[in-house]
């Protein structure tokens, strides 16, 4: 049986599949590529890949829609690769759930990082999950097992990615994070590289512990990064 990762490629461009598959091929993961957003989700339905790299403007199912759609009912990382670069895109795709948002021209060893990392901590979750099952903080539990955090019982639907930045910020509870140590930890980034992901997943995280009427919150130290604080 294989043990190769299996990434799904989305992109009307049908070079741009071609070269992404091309790096993706020689780094060892199998790659099947789809070039509108309807036929990645059926592909999906049928067999669920390890990771989804997908575009924003595709024919039948843009990649905002088709982020929506797998968020239902998978966390699979998602990674969206687009020439759209303004903030409001780059904010959208991250709140309907991807990991990553790539800015078109970008290099292929950058995405290729960026897999690898996304790979990597998920490996490690599974390493620190075996310690420590579940954490309690105000009325939030973290459950490492499930990779969920629940109130009352109740999952409040953490992708993967923001679950990792939350049960991070709970294991280091009472202290401040700075933003470079969570790229590094959560991400597999190292200190140099620049990104609003961390500013991008805080806020997602912050969405939806309102929505469910949480009183835990992730609190700013301006200038250094984030803590939580467990008030009992």
């Amino acid at each position: 049986m294989s043990d190769k990762k299996l990434i799904y490629i989305a992109d009307d461009e049908v070079n741009i599949c071609n070269i992404i598959k091309s790096f993706l091929v020689k780094e060892g993961y199998e790659v099947e590529t789809f070039n509108d957003g309807r036929k990645i989700l059926e592909a999906f339905n049928k067999r669920p890949a390890d990771m989804l790299i997908i575009d924003i403007m595709m024919p039948e199912l843009d990649g905002f829609s088709l982020c929506s759609s797998i968020r239902e009912k998978s966390n699979v990382p998602v990674i969206i690769v687009s020439a759209k670069d303004t903030e409001t895109d780059k904010i959208a795709g991250l709140t309907l759930g991807s990991d990553d948002y790539l800015t078109k021209p970008f290099s292929p060893m950058e995405l290729i990082a960026r897999i690898k990392s996304i790979f990597r901590r998920i490996e490690m979750d599974k390493i620190k999950n075996e310690k420590v099952q579940k954490i309690k903080i105000a009325d939030v539990v973290i459950n490492s097992d499930k990779k969920q955090a629940e109130i009352n019982d109740k999952n409040i639907g953490l992708t993967n990615m923001e679950f990792a930045l939350l049960y991070y910020l709970a294991v280091n509870k009472n202290k401040a994070v700075s933003r470079s140590e969570l790229l590094d930890k959560v991400w597999g980034f190292d200190n140099e590289v620049e990104t609003r992901a961390t500013d991008d997943m805080i806020k997602r995280v912050r969405k939806k512990l309102t929505d469910v009427g949480s009183a835990l919150k992730i609190e700013t130290v301006w200038g250094y990064g984030f803590k939580v604080e467990d008030k009992e």
